[in-house]
């Protein structure tokens, strides 16, 4: 199996995919405008506890306050002694040394979060999970610093080991190895990619994490509140970081500054991944060239064909999606049940699919289309847990109910791709979704730059819905103006009222 990483790395956008035999199974985006905080530490203030859902709302600097749930709060072994005598309270800035004995690294013990919080109070936190839709940012306590091949976990006296490493005699020497290694009380776990590191490599990430967890703590001491005080990897190093793993055998990226960046990276913390690594020079775009542009439009949309002729469709909430199965134009050759069975066989393996690049996470219930034979629930039960396997989230899965239905839960961090790329429909109150301003206008953007060399003249005029062209002379005037620079012609943007908001129009003076 080939696996490759494409970067496609502009000012106002950096898209990730990663492609495995030739087919897109993981996007990723990161726009400097809509960035994620998943990974960011903040210095913060409790400004309400909520007893009656164990949880407190944090002032972090954002438009949303943070959620901090009761399990979530870190306190002392000292202060779990107090409880009796009314004297808990979190740890402050001071108190998190780099070394922690055992017996401070217990959670809540049982402790109400009134106990553990109160409003005004200062708090260091890591945002767990990204704001989805209404809801603000997940929070902890319990931070957690990620490198190439370790997780560090300064409050924790803990040795880890990725699920993912099998083989036992591996995993005891790799424990054993961190033992020796790692300062007394304090936490680490193995990432995958560690499996054949050594022990330099080892030695070298926990080098780095405990200088870089100092460094935090004397940033957190001195930052106002609220404020960050730690920004996470961009896009483009985390995928060295979380996904160039010995098993992908390329990363193509098509910026050449983006290009240096990510090589001096590597060059620190993977040398061995240097031959790898190469920029893209191609004359036509690197998501066009391997296909990626068309497979990212099918990603958004609500129906998603089987090769037999059935169709399953994807509805979203916040918190729920249903998936339904139906045969469609399939209407099989003999036997009603046999097509049965091959279109959910066949749905089961696209579902898989679909939830690890879509990115669909929370409750997820899939409407099969029901099966009287026993045999045949069973085999697309074991065949769904099988196609799921592959997939690096954490999935709990339920049996096949009675009905063909499929109950199961996926863990999300960060909105799904159909809520990073779309956005409700005003034309209809909500009740559709359509393409954002944001991503109309930098499909302007991948459009002109893609022309621009054939065309003649040295002006272009765009033709744009007013909202779209009020996003483009206002929030996007500075990438308009390096866009100008970069295809020697001057763009101007001409409002229609007569275009739908999707619909744009791009005129070449000759």
């Amino acid at each position: 199996m080939t696996t490759d990483i494409l970067i496609n790395s502009r000012s106002y956008e950096v898209r990730l995919a990663l492609v495995e035999n030739n087919i897109l199974t993981e996007f990723h985006m990161q726009r400097p405008m809509e960035k994620g905080l998943k990974g960011n530490i903040y210095r913060g203030k409790v400004v309400r506890v909520l007893p009656g859902m164990q949880a407190a709302f944090v002032d972090i600097g954002l438009e949303r306050t943070g959620f901090l749930y009761v399990d979530d709060v870190y306190v002392s072994e000292k202060d779990i002694k107090n409880r009796m005598i009314g004297q808990v309270r979190v740890l402050p800035l001071d108190d998190l040394s780099p070394v922690q004995s055992e017996n401070s690294t217990r959670r809540t013990q049982g402790l109400n979060i009134e106990e553990l919080l109160s409003e005004g109070q200062d708090v260091l936190v890591q945002v767990s999970k990204d704001p989805i839709g209404t809801k603000g940012a997940r929070l902890t306590c319990h931070i957690t610093l990620p490198c190439r091949n370790l997780v560090f976990i300064p409050l924790t006296d803990h040795i880890g080991v990725s699920r993912k490493i099998e083989n036992e005699e591996i995993r005891t020497i790799l424990k054993e190895q961190i033992e020796e290694l790692r300062p007394q009380g304090t936490g680490f776990i193995v990432r995958t990619v560690a499996e054949h590191a050594k022990v330099e490599e080892l030695e070298a990430d926990m080098e780095f994490l405990m200088l870089l967890w100092d460094e935090i703590r004397d940033l957190a001491r001195s930052s106002k509140i609220p404020s960050l005080v730690y920004e996470d990897l961009d896009i483009t190093l985390r995928s060295v970081r979380d996904l160039f793993t010995s098993d992908v055998d390329r990363l193509i990226i098509d910026d050449k500054a983006a290009y240096e960046k990510l090589l001096h990276f590597v060059r620190a913390f993977a040398p061995q991944l240097q031959e790898r690594i190469s920029l893209y020079q191609g004359t036509a775009p690197l998501f066009e060239t391997y296909g990626i542009e068309v497979e990212i439009t099918r990603a958004i949309e609500k129906k998603v064909w089987l090769r037999s002729g059935g169709y399953i469709i994807i509805e979203s909430t916040e918190a729920l999606s249903v998936i339904d199965v139906n045969t469609g134009r399939f209407v099989g050759k003999n036997d009603l049940n046999e097509t049965i069975f091959k279109t959910n066989m066949e749905a089961a393996k696209e579902i898989a699919y679909q939830l690890r690049l879509r990115n669909i996470g929370g409750i997820i219930i899939i409407d099969f289309i029901d099966m009287e034979d026993e045999f045949h629930r069973e085999e697309l039960f074991a065949s769904f847990k099988e196609a799921v396997k592959k997939d690096k989230s954490r999935i709990n899965i339920l049996r096949l109910s009675e009905f063909g239905l499929v109950q199961m839960t996926r863990k999300r961090s960060s909105e799904n791709l159909h809520q990073m790329m779309c956005e409700p429909c005003h034309y209809c109150a909500g009740e559709g979704m359509l393409k954002s301003c944001r991503t109309i206008c930098y499909d302007i953007f991948r459009k002109i730059s893609r022309n621009a060399a054939k065309a003649s003249g040295n002006t272009v005029t765009v033709r744009v819905h007013p909202r779209i062209a009020d996003m483009l002379l206002k929030e996007e005037e500075l990438t308009i103006i390096q866009l100008e620079q970069d295809i020697s012609k001057r763009l101007i943007v001409a409002p229609s009222k007569d275009l739908h908001i999707e619909k744009y129009e791009i005129i070449w003076q000759r």
